[in-house]
């Protein structure tokens, strides 16, 4: 802020001149005393000036409308919702977010740098504030092939940029906890730019969990039970309750929620594709969860204001008090949370769930034609196996965490997995598709109720190859064939024709396309999914799949190297 603006703010802080803009008669929501105040909003230069008795250059009348800070989430992937930063800021802005922290380890995971910095200028577009994290684990293990790898150096000369907010979800928590050399130098280089260190460790507990704290972990979105919760939250931890389209563990951690912690609390969506964002909403769905299950209002929306302001070091936002941003929604009350107007940084950029800015889009080409794929064929979909026993990746219900399963299949005489319509285990294979490698991996999954046709993606976290699943090997082929065709995406095959497709030529994991076609999109790939696949409709069927080779969420994933056993931190045998 400059000289000349401060001295406006507090001119027309002290009442000497008119602030540029007045929203009149609002109940404000005061997050520190848990309670509404009645009065002005005086605004200058996009910031609070202050509360009471104002008049502005232009005044708007809300008759009596609940004023609340504008929304952040604490964690998000835009990557995951499918559209660009600015398509992302569209979608969101409406339901009253004004600010999300965004980790960009999907795109950056395909095209390294390059990625972050598409990401950093195309978010220049959208009024969103998008604050970018430095993916911490690129790739996320040394168990699969990505399109990059960002070493503590390539970070010792990118962490100290002024848009980069901290560093992303440490997944690599064995590195942390056994004082791995390399991850060392990347909390080192977090620490020494003052940096913040989001985590990312699931069933962490006792001693390891002291480690991975100790190492200077500041938060943590990767609570599944009450107990895991509390001791993260006893620890030092925030702990930040997620409600995604895959994972909806705040539905099972909001029961943990006291007086004494709420402070400690956050809010996510980490992955939150558009036809959840068009049906549900963003935060304010996880607001009207909260209050639902008992939870105060005010704490409920604190842990979406003013608690994540203050874990992430952005001391500006999260409250509509004097000197900060006027980044503010404007509701009908705090139980249903439904978002009427939003304004950030004092301007009105919605209403009534309109977007109102101009979307200008940023130029792709330096994040296109991300599939390089060598020699693949149907051959290499081949499962040979030496026994009938097997292990199977199990998916559980509501959330990524995956079980290991053991079942009995039908080999014929060569030794060759044969798929039975009886039992519900598919092969599920990983092909590379970043350095040409040729790789390609082979497993069974079971529960995901598969009965015709194939299913392929180039979204796979996080090293993003093309994963493919299918009831035979010439539909899969024919899946794989055609997603390398389009560069990326995800298409939907039975009987050798395309049912369902979304291409999406941003690094292979979003579309160029606005979040409605998007959304049209995804419900008819959906749609042919349940219908036509067969597919359980108690899952995602894409979002679910893209969570299957990412080997730092237990128990049992698949990579382009091979079936991987999280627990243990090692592949394994197909066969049990």
């Amino acid at each position: 802020m400059e000289k000349k603006q401060l001295k406006k703010l507090i001119d027309v802080a002290a009442g000497r001149c008119k602030a540029d803009l007045v929203l009149k008669n609002c109940r404000i929501a005061d997050v520190y005393n848990a309670e509404f105040i009645t009065g002005d909003i005086a605004i200058s230069d996009g910031f609070i000036a202050g509360i009471g008795k104002y008049d502005g250059e232009k005044e708007q009348n809300l008759q009596g409308a609940a004023v609340v800070p504008g929304f952040i989430d604490s964690h998000i992937h835009i990557e995951s919702a499918c559209v660009s930063p600015e398509e992302i800021g569209a979608l969101l802005v409406p339901h009253g977010t004004t600010t999300i922290i965004a980790d960009p380890h999907e795109i950056v995971n395909v095209c390294g740098l390059t990625g972050m910095n598409y990401m950093i200028k195309a978010a220049k577009n959208t009024v969103l504030n998008i604050e970018y994290m430095l993916p911490s684990c690129v790739p996320a293990t040394p168990f699969e092939h990505a399109g990059a790898d960002i070493t503590a150096a390539v970070m010792q000369r990118t962490m100290a940029d002024n848009d980069i907010l901290g560093m992303g979800e440490f997944m690599n928590f064995p590195g942390v906890i056994s004082a791995d050399d390399e991850v060392l130098n990347k909390l080192l280089t977090a620490k020494k730019n003052k940096k913040i260190i989001d985590g990312h460790g699931p069933g962490l507990t006792g001693n390891a969990l002291n480690a991975y704290i100790a190492a200077g972990i500041a938060d943590d979105h990767e609570c599944s039970t009450l107990e895991e919760m509390h001791d993260k939250l006893a620890r030092g931890m925030y702990v930040i309750l997620r409600n995604g389209s895959a994972c909806h563990d705040l539905l099972t951690l909001v029961r943990g929620i006291t007086t004494a912690n709420e402070r400690r609390c956050l809010l996510c969506s980490d992955d939150r594709q558009p036809k959840t964002i068009f049906a549900k909403g963003h935060l304010e769905d996880h607001l009207r969860i909260c209050v639902a299950n008992g939870i105060a209002p005010f704490a409920a929306l604190r842990m979406a204001t003013l608690n994540a302001a203050e874990c992430f070091g952005l001391n500006d936002r999260g409250a509509v008090a004097p000197g900060r941003r006027a980044d503010l929604a404007v509701l009908n009350n705090l139980d249903e949370f439904v978002v009427e107007n939003v304004y950030i940084k004092g301007q009105l950029v919605s209403t009534d769930g309109k977007y109102l800015p101009e979307v200008k889009k940023y130029p792709i080409d330096s994040v296109t034609g991300s599939c390089h794929v060598k020699n693949f064929s149907v051959k290499k979909l081949a499962l040979r196996l030496k026994s009938k026993l097997v292990k199977t990746i199990d998916i559980l219900p509501d959330g990524v965490v995956t079980e290991k399963g053991t079942a009995s299949v039908d080999l014929d005489q060569n030794g060759l997995f044969v798929y039975s319509s009886k039992a519900d285990i598919v092969k599920i294979a990983v092909v590379e598709r970043h350095k040409n490698t040729g790789n390609v991996a082979v497993a069974l999954l079971r529960n995901y109720g598969i009965k015709r046709g194939a299913v392929a993606v180039s979204i796979a976290h996080d090293s993003h190859n093309i994963i493919v699943v299918g009831t035979n090997d010439g539909d899969m082929e024919y899946a794989v064939n055609e997603l390398i065709k389009q560069q990326g995406g995800i298409v939907l095959t039975c009987e050798h024709n395309i049912i369902a497709n979304m291409p999406m030529p941003i690094a292979g994991i979003m579309s160029d396309k606005n979040g409605e076609w998007v959304n049209k999109r995804l419900i008819a790939i959906h749609t042919a999914a349940y219908e036509k696949l067969g597919i359980n409709r108690y899952i995602d069927p894409i979002m679910t799949l893209c969570f299957m080779a990412l080997p730092v969420i237990p128990k049992l994933k698949i990579t382009d190297m091979g079936l991987f056993d999280v627990d243990k931190f090692a592949f394994t045998s197909v066969e049990a």
